[in-house]
Parts: structure tokens; sequence; C-alpha cells
């Protein structure tokens, strides 16, 4: 029986994973919860800890995502890009010296712009330490967060956030639009005629219209949630500029991979989703292996 040797935890906003990993990086449990940051009262992160330890052994723990946050357990800072995977091994912020740590976040700044990320660097960096990207190439993580990073050399060279599922999610619920925005969101031809309307480079102008067109009778209601989802999808993957057979990795479930893909082909490039999961758990797996 293949030995558990520390857990890790991808510790995000509203929710958490947790994976029971061997010294070889293979995962022997999982486990998904709704226990992310804001659930967690400020000072009850040990507690948490300690709590996991109980379900999946008396193991040190290996954090990553928001847990590192100004609002988390302790601020784990971030590396500047570009990034290597041993980068993040030697700066791990030891919250309890020898037992729990949290990964550092990746930061990129463009002239007066800044991005950041906390989380999704291990995934990117896993992806292609495990082989599933190109060590040149381009990554899209869509979320509430989008990431487009860009590797090279198998670095974590640059990257570009936009906040596409935040913005669809405040749309649904805090909007004039809310009332329209609850059928269900899949690739087909209301989502590609949004991406149609994404072309035309009009988000602000297209998006008062999706309500103005279910009152006028012109669009069915029922696809309204589509329609909006391939416009903001579109716009963001618009900007990103691809050019003609660019290939880009999607680190997705499906769902939300499906459509980014599905965005990513009508804009004229090639999209590959690759699992998400496999990509966290081998770029933890290399930082547990890096640190020891």
């Amino acid at each position: 029986m293949t030995e558990a040797a520390f857990i890790a935890v991808d510790w995000g906003t509203t929710n958490r994973r947790a994976y029971m990993m061997s010294g070889e990086g293979t995962v022997l449990k999982t486990e998904r919860d709704d226990r992310g940051l804001t659930a967690v009262e400020p000072g009850r992160f040990g507690e948490e800890a300690a709590a996991i330890r109980q379900r999946f052994g008396d193991l040190p723990i290996l954090c990553a995502g928001m847990v590192g946050s100004v609002r988390g357990w302790a601020d784990a800072g971030y590396r500047p890009c570009p990034v290597t995977i041993d980068d993040l091994a030697r700066q791990l912020c030891w919250v309890e010296p020898g037992r729990t740590a949290i990964v550092s976040g990746a930061s990129h700044v463009d002239g007066q712009r800044g991005d950041v990320m906390r989380g999704e660097e291990v995934q990117l960096l896993g992806a292609v330490a495990a082989g599933l990207a190109p060590a040149d190439s381009l990554l899209c993580q869509p979320g509430t967060h989008c990431k487009w990073a860009y590797m090279a050399g198998g670095r974590l060279e640059r990257f570009r956030t936009t906040v596409t599922g935040e913005l669809f999610a405040l749309l649904r619920r805090h909007s004039l639009l809310a009332d329209y925005l609850g059928g269900d969101v899949r690739p087909g031809a209301a989502f590609d005629a949004g991406l149609a309307a994404a072309d035309e480079g009009a988000l602000l102008g297209n998006l008062f219209g999706e309500r103005a067109s279910a009152l006028l009778d012109l669009r069915d209601k029922a696809d309204i949630a589509a329609h909006a989802s391939g416009l903001l999808i579109g716009t963001d993957v618009r900007e990103q500029r691809l050019t003609p057979g660019q290939n880009v990795q999607v680190l997705a479930d499906p769902g939300l991979g499906d459509l980014y893909c599905a965005a990513i082909r009508y804009f004229g490039a090639n999209a590959e989703r690759i699992d998400s999961h496999a990509a966290f758990a081998a770029g933890i797996a290399r930082i547990w292996s890096l640190a020891r």
C-alpha cells in the first residue's frame, strides 16, 4: 500500500480541495468542501488545519491559494514573474514550523498595470512539469477571475487577469438582467450568437441589449443567459488577440472549460482542455519534493 507523505490544500475564496499525497506525487484521497477563505473566521485557520488532519491523518500540510492572502492565515507574499517551480519551493511561508506551509502567489507588472494570482501558479507550473502543457505555451484558466498565462522555457513568464466570471455572477445577482439570466449556459446556438456579438467589440451596449431583446421578443428569455455568457467570454477571448492556429491549453473542468474552448475556436485558435486537478497535484508534489 502506498504511504501518505503530506496533505495538499488548494484553498480558494469560496471552496477548498484537500489531497492526500504520496511522496511520489500520487493522489491517494481527495475531498472538496465550501470551507474557503470567506467561510473561516480570522484566527481559526489553525483549527481548520487540525480538522483536515483528523480526516486525512497527522501529516504535514502544504497549502496554496487565498489562504496565503492578507485576509487569510498569513500573507505569503508574491513572487515576481518570471517564476519557476523552484522559486515557489524556496519561498514557502511556514505558519506552523515544520507542520504547515503556504505557497506564495505570483505577480506581474506591465507599466502601471499590476496583476496577481494565488493558487493558479501551482496549476500552471504543474501543468508544464507533468507534461500536460508545453514548456512554451499559452494557458487559460477560466473562473471567477480568468487567467491568461504565458509560459516560456517552463517558467511563468507573464499573465493577465480578467474579471469575466465575476462580472457574469454580479449581473446574475444584482442587475436588471438578473431575471433573465437563470437559464442554462452551454455551447450551442445562443452561446455562439453571443460570441458573434462579442466580435462587434461593443460590450456595454450589447449587455444592455440582452434585456431589451427579451422585452421586445427578439430573443427567447431562456436563451439570454447563454447569449450573455457568450458575449462576456467572447469579449474576454477577443481581447487576447489570438493568432490563427495558435494553441491554447485550457485548465478547467468540463462546463466552463468547454465554453472557453468553443470561444477560442470561434476566434480562430486551437483549444485543448487539460485537467486542472491533475495539474495542481503535479505542481504541489514538485514543490513538496524540492522543499524537503
